[in-house]
């Protein structure tokens, strides 16, 4: 198991500047270090840059005004107003910045100078499917796709320390939460029902705060880029939809740790994780191919469901961790097209070769609607 080189790209033009977000470990270090090895980085991590610039956040203007190059600062959450002074190096020397960080919320709620459109906003995610080698499905659902955790001898145990020192301790660092204890067992919570509807009032009970306090985690997990909502198709004119979102953890192998599942092809818990697999990768594509491309999923409330919607249904993806699909599979994507048009519809599974259905409904193997989603053929 090999990584290769990663799908996300940069092409900032000249003059230009640009925010890169994403979860810790995800990969943004070592992207810099191999993409922009002439850049000058500033690494807010190492505890004596740190110490230098939170006592002086001038110290970035003085020492780079006459800078000709490109610059870096790693982690600039940690110091938010070095961002006045990136401001000012950019207005009056035309400088020009990566900042990266793993956690927008301290910035947005110390109010932060975020530059006024005047920074690019890029996110890098957990590894796709085309950017390593020696791809195995069902040890993904154990590793997740975190680049240090997929090509571990021992993901497990790195995962037992990245919920330990980078989850649990991120929050703490960042003073988001004082219960400590209710928002650890929110986590577990937050993984079991990950993929589901959320309800909040359920969770507040599992996990002994008020619903209002559950919906300040999730708020955390989606500032820091540990998850996010997928909200629903609300747009109807022949049925009653469902307009409860569902929530994901950033990465599966997370998820399934903390749920403490291993799920094993044709174990029940499989399929919960294979979409959640699909998942990532649509978010991949849409991060790094087409950011402005909603995902939201289709549910009626007499409870037939389509998994996701990409676009203004250009695309139906249902997916199905089976070896073998049934006619039944298919009626939630034969109720949406009756509920209006849609370009496409595919449903993901572990068949081996492609076949259609009916004239609108494609069965894929799941490599091979991988391969066509970023080849363009989909959206």
């Amino acid at each position: 198991m090999n990584i290769k080189k990663r799908l996300f790209e940069l092409n900032l033009p000249a003059g230009k500047s640009a925010f890169l977000w994403g979860p810790r470990k995800v990969g943004k270090t070592y992207w810099i270090s191999h993409a922009l090895k002439k850049a000058t980085v500033i690494d807010l991590l190492k505890t004596d840059t740190l110490a230098e610039y939170v006592s002086r956040p001038a110290l970035l203007r003085e020492r780079y005004q006459d800078y000709k190059g490109f610059i870096v600062i790693d982690e600039v959450q940690k110091v938010p107003q070095l961002l006045d002074e990136v401001h000012w190096l950019i207005e009056n020397k035309n400088l020009s910045f990566l900042l990266t960080g793993s956690s927008a919320r301290k910035l947005r709620r110390g109010h932060a100078n975020l530059l006024g459109g005047r920074a690019w906003r890029k996110t890098m995610v957990p590894l796709s499917f085309l950017e390593v080698t020696g791809f195995d499905l069902e040890r993904v659902m154990i590793s997740g796709l975190l680049p240090a955790h997929y090509v571990s001898a021992n993901p497990i145990e790195d995962l037992r320390a990245y919920v330990a020192d980078y989850l649990k301790e991120e929050i703490i660092a960042e003073a988001l939460t004082q219960n400590i204890p209710a928002f650890n067992e929110f986590l577990r919570v937050a993984a079991i029902t990950s993929s589901e509807l959320i309800n909040y009032v359920n969770i507040a009970r599992e996990t002994g705060v008020s619903h209002k306090v559950i919906r300040t985690y999730f708020d955390i997990l989606e500032d820091t880029y540990l998850g996010f909502r997928i909200p629903p198709w609300k747009r109807s004119e022949n049925r009653r939809m469902i307009i409860t979102e569902k929530f994901y953890l950033f990465d599966v192998g997370v998820a399934n740790y903390l749920s403490r599942r291993q799920p094993r092809i044709g174990s029940p818990e499989f399929g919960k994780a294979f979409e959640h697999y699909i998942l990532m990768e649509l978010k991949a594509y849409q991060a790094y191919r087409n950011p402005d491309m909603p995902i939201t999923f289709w549910r009626t409330s007499t409870g037939r469901e389509v998994d996701f919607i990409l676009g203004e249904k250009e695309l139906a993806v249902e997916i199905k961790g089976s070896s073998r699909v049934h006619e039944g599979d298919i009626r939630s994507l034969q109720a949406l097209i009756e509920d209006g048009p849609v370009k496409k519809c595919r449903l993901v599974c572990l068949e081996k070769q492609s076949r259609d259905v009916t004239r609108n409904i494609k069965i894929l193997p799941w490599q091979l609607f991988i391969e066509q989603l970023w080849g363009g053929e989909l959206i």
